[in-house]
């Protein structure tokens, strides 16, 4: 075993070794070797007690279905895999509990947990932000058994959810459309603190552009979006409650004495511009109070939630008010944020607002202020929104989006592939749930137009599919389903993340950024019949001929014969 070495880092145990070049523990100091299932300890001691826990096991991650109805899965997880692994130990304490868990087990099994890293573990997985599909090993999975057997729950949890809420991201995109933007606001509602931070790392991932999580912008980099409540509103009765009214330009060469008079000054121009003589009337002067201290505040991102009170006969008066005295003083306001009522009858008035001051006091580029909407957004008001015709330019989604509200889980599975270089298949009456066996490669066929056509297995030992050269392939269970390619392009998808100590290549770990990139870019070559949000059509994931005939030839040797009386 590799020497070790012991360090705290932020309350985590990260081991030294030679191996993890100092690969960072989980981002969550929960996840440690006890984040498992109790039954993968006593199968680790059933091994140990029957002398099978070096026996060399290979194990396929995996998901049976696409998510939310669609066709698609962003594979997000990863990094926190690995993570896990890389410092995968078991602390004294830890072993200690585990005494008193399991007492009925041998103490030379304690020694044997306490000795174990992950340094005869092999990792293979595709790349962070790829776009996956049911059947197709996300990881690959090499070691001795019992060891892998304690990975498994964690390794399940650990993509999981990130998978299914990327997923639940990128779906958000592709209805909202590139030219937009995308805010996650789901910290309050997130399954716990854990559950709010993977949030934002991974709707980053499946395309949105910032978060209002700032736990999550200092851990990961996510740019951060936010303006003020409904309570900072409220909670002002009148201008006299603004203390400190000068405000510096933006250039710095002069001041302001009295801003709020100059936000007066510019609400009386508002209200005898004949253009919008009765649109509104007296705003609510507390709402305009609170715009004004908090442009004093924050002159350069003045962006303000204009519906407390009244959106078009107030809300958007007063910040129009506050937003052309700062222009005044060289500033341009940030935007206003919708957070109930017809976000899109709203968001068109609004808009007309905007256009028509610019047209009236001649300020280049108010009418395309931003208008921000929230308000419990999903991907169906989304869908309908666009349908309705609205002027929003970017949308903060929070409930919907980080508690995956329209499914539950991925459902993402562990199953044996291959013990001591013997195919091994799980059977089952239901045929989606019967396993592919044995160790595989995998890879993605594109055609000619550069999209996708296909995902193949084939047996570990085959030769790949090589590009312009015909190949059959064949659904894993349904013999009447096979179809000939011919790729123009051949990529493969299971990668080294983890050698262990078999000396072959590492991936790198790619930074966030590049993570989310690649997903965009994935979600590009894909087929557009393949990303529609109604009846998508499935794509297609199949097995080499050589592969499909031996899946079922063990399939037969395996299942028990009945017999008639």
């Amino acid at each position: 075993m590799a020497k070790e070495k012991e360090k705290e880092n932020g309350g985590l145990v990260v081991v030294e070794d030679g191996l993890n070049n100092n690969i960072k523990g989980p981002t969550n100091p929960m996840v440690t070797p006890l984040l498992t299932d109790l039954y993968q300890f006593t199968m680790a001691y059933a091994y140990w007690r029957n002398g099978k826990h070096l026996e060399r096991a290979v194990f396929d991650l995996f998901f049976r279905k696409n998510p939310f109805g669609g066709e698609y899965t962003i594979f997000a997880g990863l990094e926190e895999c690995i993570r896990f692994i890389a410092n995968f130990k078991f602390t004294d304490e830890e072993i200690t509990y585990l005494r008193s868990t399991l007492p009925a087990c041998e103490d030379g099994f304690f020694d044997y947990l306490r000795s174990i890293d992950c340094s005869d573990v092999e990792v293979y997985a595709v790349t962070e932000g790829s776009v996956v599909f049911p059947k197709m090993p996300l990881l690959r999975v090499e070691g001795p058994v019992a060891l892998v057997q304690l990975l498994e729950t964690p390794f399940v949890n650990l993509i999981n959810y990130p998978s299914l809420v990327a997923t639940n991201a990128a779906r958000h995109r592709f209805v909202a459309g590139k030219s937009k933007s995308l805010l996650e606001f789901g910290l309050r509602r997130a399954q716990g603190p854990d559950g709010g931070i993977s949030a934002s790392r991974y709707c980053y991932i499946g395309g949105f552009d910032a978060t209002s999580n700032v736990e999550a912008g200092m851990l990961f980099g996510i740019p951060l979006r936010g303006t003020h409540s409904h309570a900072y509103v409220s909670s002002f009765m009148s201008l006299d409650e603004i203390g400190d009214k000068s405000l510096r330009t933006c250039n710095g060469s002069g001041t302001c004495e009295d801003f709020v008079k100059l936000v007066q000054t510019w609400l009386n121009k508002l209200q005898c511009l004949d253009s919008l003589r009765g649109v509104f009337g007296e705003t609510n002067q507390s709402e305009l109070a609170a715009f004004t201290s908090y442009a004093l505040a924050f002159p350069n991102n003045f962006l303000a939630l204009v519906d407390t009170y009244d959106v078009m006969r107030s809300g958007i008066p007063n910040f129009c008010a506050v937003a052309l005295a700062l222009n005044d003083l060289g500033y341009k306001a940030a935007g206003i944020r919708l957070d109930s009522g017809d976000l899109a009858y709203l968001s068109c008035e609004t808009r007309k607002f905007f256009s028509l001051i610019e047209k009236e006091f001649e300020v280049p580029g108010f009418g395309k202020t931003t208008i921000t909407a929230s308000n419990d957004l999903n991907e169906e008001t989304l869908d309908a929104l666009n349908k309705q015709g609205h002027e929003v330019d970017a949308f903060g989604i929070g409930t919907y989006l980080v508690t995956c509200y329209a499914q539950a889980a991925l459902g993402c599975v562990f199953k044996l592939v291959e013990i001591n270089k013997q195919p091994r298949i799980k059977l089952s009456e239901d045929v989606a749930k019967v396993s592919i066996p044995c160790k595989k490669r995998c890879y993605r066929l594109y055609g000619r137009e550069g999209y996708p056509l296909v995902d193949i297995m084939t047996g570990g030992n085959e030769s790949p599919p090589k590009v312009a050269e015909r190949i059959l392939c064949r659904h894993p269970f349904t013999e009447s389903k096979r179809a000939y390619v011919v790729p123009q392009h051949v990529e493969e998808l299971l990668k080294c993340y983890w050698p262990g100590n078999s000396g072959k290549a590492r991936e790198k770990l790619p930074p966030l950024k590049e993570i989310r990139d690649r997903c965009m870019q994935q979600l590009d070559l894909m087929r557009p019949d393949h990303m529609r949000r109604l009846n998508p059509t499935p794509y297609k994931v199949s097995v080499s001929a050589k592969l499909y005939d031996f899946i079922h030839f063990l399939w037969l040797n395996e299942a028990p014969v009945g017999e008639l009386e």
